[in-house]
């Protein structure tokens, strides 16, 4: 959030069905709101000069312009809204043009909800950093919560898909989850959905503390850990 207000964000995207459900992915995020849809630069054009706006998640293939120009234009006017791209295309000279231009995220179709929290996520840390860096290692680490991290090689037997299932469940239960809540909500075993959790736990990524109150044997509650600067 910015001075106590979510983070405006302008969806720009020309299939309805996708424009949709990423107006419904921002909205599930805390600190965040969908103020307005566009399917075109000129559409998204109006918006912006009749609606404060602080981020585009702007479609780079549209209608009437492609993504980088229709951003390049708006520095030109004076409009400052940060951008986070999404694209099918995977060309890195186009990823280098858009650093210069405001795109601070870029986003990969298709694309779960998972994957957009996160980059919402650390959109809104390294905008809400505040004050003098320190020095040279302050500066690098807010510039490195918008890069995800380079993805670790799993354990044997764990799969990248799954893990982000499990991972978005505990992120979304506030008082955590045991084995069998996370197994019941992502639809695997009690016991995979341990060996998930436990992995999120080895990795800094989950806490787990026992739950009393039971007869017999203390049953483990998982937590998610908020990733920190």
């Amino acid at each position: 959030m910015t001075d106590g207000r979510p983070i405006r964000v302008l969806v720009v995207e020309d299939d309805p069905v996708a424009a949709d459900a990423h107006e419904l992915y921002v909205g599930r995020v805390p600190g965040f709101v969908a103020v307005a849809k566009a399917r075109t630069g000129a559409a998204a054009r109006r918006v912006l000069e009749r609606t404060e706006v602080d981020l585009l998640l702007l479609d780079l293939h549209l209608p009437d312009v492609h993504g980088l120009q229709f951003a390049r234009s708006l520095r030109a006017s004076g409009h400052h809204a940060d951008v986070i791209a999404v694209t099918s295309a995977r060309d890195l000279a186009m990823v280098r043009e858009g650093v210069s231009l405001g795109v601070v995220q870029y986003v990969l179709k298709p694309f779960t909800f998972a994957t957009l929290r996160d980059r919402l996520v650390r959109y809104a840390e390294f905008r809400g950093a505040a004050g003098e860096a320190s020095g040279q290692d302050e500066v690098d680490r807010a510039l490195a919560v918008l890069r995800a991290p380079a993805p670790a090689a799993l354990p044997k037997g764990l799969s990248g898909p799954t893990l982000e299932r499990v991972t978005g469940a505990l992120r979304e239960a506030v008082g955590g989850l045991t084995a069998a809540g996370v197994g019941e909500a992502v639809g695997i075993s009690r016991i995979t959905a341990r060996r998930y959790l436990e992995h999120l736990v080895d990795t800094g990524r989950a806490a787990r503390s026992p739950l009393y109150g039971q007869v017999g044997r203390p049953e483990l509650v998982y937590r998610w850990v908020p990733q920190r600067r």
